[in-house]
């Protein structure tokens, strides 16, 4: 390379903020991980390891009863239907029409789109991967569809935390795109454990899911943050820096 052309590359280097060359080195980690848990599940590598978390989790002799109070198993019966496809399809749909209203609509667009493509790519891998429920403990919630990756892991991180990215982007102090961020983050999470409790996806599908929802939402964040606007028109620059209220 030239000295030419080795100024070229970090002059073109150096016009990309910090953030988004870590977004992109996150997203290429991603990828790779994804790939070899996709791996190793098809060769059935991860089955025992899968199959102890699972039996941990109910009562020994009794595999229809999992551990922890009754209390317990209802309010994980609850916040698993948070990444239902009810649920989330209210809570985008309300997001959309506010930012509409609120004459956002490049971002409202953006984030429908975004939402319905993700869904799409979770049903993609599903047939791709064509991995059976688990069948070693009974299921405490009915389900019908294929396992890997988990829909609800995948598709909640896809809507909860492409939703609090593209949102965190249109509030004006900093601590709240951190807590719009943080619940989007949690949310995903706690849904994803559920399915593991419930006994009706392996830990393996929800690791998977976790990780294609979050590449997803990381990739439409890039996406956006370079070719959508996040103000509406005529409302001002937006306030990257964000003030601390």
């Amino acid at each position: 390379m030239s000295e030419v052309q080795q100024r070229g590359f970090w002059k073109r280097l150096g016009a990309y903020e910090p953030l988004t060359l870590i977004t992109m080195a996150s997203i290429a980690g991603g990828l790779f991980v994804l790939q070899r848990l996709t791996s190793e599940v098809l060769e059935g590598e991860t089955l025992r390891f899968d199959e102890t978390i699972l039996l941990a989790l109910r009562r020994p002799g009794e595999l229809g009863v999992p551990v922890g109070p009754g209390w317990l198993t209802h309010a994980v019966g609850d916040i698993t239907s948070l990444g239902g496809i009810t649920v989330l399809s209210l809570m985008t749909g309300l997001v959309t029409v506010y930012l509409l209203l609120d004459r956002r609509w490049p971002i409202a667009i953006f984030v429908l789109s975004s939402v319905l493509t993700g869904w799409l790519a979770s049903t993609t891998l599903k047939i791709l991967v064509a991995r059976p429920r688990p069948d070693i403990v009974p299921h405490l919630v009915e389900v019908s569809d294929l396992s890997f990756p988990s829909g609800h892991a995948m598709v909640s991180a896809v809507t909860y935390l492409t939703l609090g990215a593209l949102l965190a982007r249109t509030q004006r102090y900093r601590s709240t795109r951190i807590f719009v961020m943080a619940a989007g983050v949690f949310l995903a999470v706690i849904i994803g454990l559920s399915r593991i409790y419930l006994g009706v996806h392996y830990p393996t599908d929800v690791f998977a899911g976790w990780c294609a929802g979050a590449l997803w939402a990381l990739g439409c964040w890039l996406i956006s943050k370079r070719f959508v606007p996040s103000r509406a028109p005529g409302g001002g620059l937006e306030n990257d820096n964000g003030d601390g209220d």
